[in-house]
């Protein structure tokens, strides 16, 4: 049996591993396995919590920086993803009370672009 390298992935394979994981809440070990170098991650204009990143080092840094300032998780989900051509999305709501911003409560969209069998693009609507 061969291993099967992330860009021999195609989107619904990269689409139902991300589920997989984030289910599972892996999110670091989803940047690591199907983030390329190159991935930019783009929040809301004027979002209270990100902005935007661009590469894997930055976006992780971005990850990184809210996971410090939450003080406690009250519970999270992540929609099972739909898949479109090189694009998938999935519904997420997570509560936390935060260091900066106290207790919040976000759901949102978050769209996702597989170019080579990984993710280029992160993008989250709330």
């Amino acid at each position: 049996m061969t291993n099967v390298t992330s860009r021999d992935m195609t989107t619904q394979e990269v689409a139902a591993r991300f589920n997989e994981l984030a289910q599972q809440e892996k999110w670091f070990e989803i940047q690591d396995e199907l983030f390329a170098d190159n991935v930019r991650s783009i929040d809301p204009e004027n979002s209270p919590y990100f902005g935007y990143a661009e590469g894997k080092l930055p976006v992780r840094k971005k990850g990184m920086d809210f996971v410090e300032r939450i003080e406690q998780f009250h519970g999270a989900y992540t929609t099972q993803p739909v898949v479109a051509g090189n694009h998938f999305a999935v519904g997420r709501g997570v509560e936390v009370t935060t260091k900066d911003h106290g207790r919040i409560k976000i759901e949102e969209i978050m769209l996702y672009e597989v170019k080579d069998g990984q993710i280029v693009l992160e993008q989250f609507f709330y």
